[in-house]
């Protein structure tokens, strides 16, 4: 696959599957994967919840560039990138300069589910959904301009993962043809 992207960048809100979906697609293609929030929260030695808390969103944020920036660099590597990601214009330009973005999208009823069922919603993420599943859908109306505007393919992710890899697989094989 000579013609594929440098690397590829799974956005899209808490929940809709990045990191799981990062782990199987990069196996596919024999590439290497990360998840961006846990990179970052490795580089820093604190859960993003913990730096959330002593730094606040802003704190955050730039730390979370400061790692996009720098993962941005590679080649050949699947990136799951935190939900939040694509709230910065320079982010948002970044991720479409530096690869093949992917939003994988998901009803809100399925993230708010999803993030139910994850124990380290609470351990390590930042309380942004205190409003439940209402807020979820206030937050996804908000980022859907810029989660599409980055997107070079939107996936549903209300599927199993084999399913979105195959098709993201497949739209790799006609993009370079």
């Amino acid at each position: 696959m000579a013609s594929l992207p440098n690397n590829i960048f799974l956005i899209g809100y808490r929940g809709s599957g990045k990191t799981s979906v990062a782990r199987v697609l990069a196996e596919r293609l024999h590439w290497t994967w990360c998840d961006a929030d846990a990179l970052l929260e490795q580089r820093h030695g604190k859960t993003i919840r913990q730096i959330f808390a002593e730094e606040g969103e802003s704190g955050f944020r730039d730390r979370e560039a400061a790692i996009l920036h720098d993962l941005a660099q590679e080649r050949q590597r699947v990136i799951a990138t935190g939900g939040g990601v694509i709230l910065r214009d320079d982010n948002r330009r970044c991720l479409k300069e530096s690869g093949a973005v992917i939003w994988l999208s998901a009803p809100a009823d399925v993230l708010w589910q999803r993030l139910q069922q994850d124990a380290s919603t609470g351990e390590r993420r930042p309380n942004l959904a205190q409003g439940g599943l209402a807020e979820i859908v206030d937050l996804l109306r908000m980022r859907q301009p810029w989660y599409a505007e980055c997107a070079s393919l939107i996936v549903d992710s209300d599927k199993p993962i084999a399913a979105v890899v195959d098709k993201i697989v497949a739209w790799l094989q006609t993009a370079r043809d």
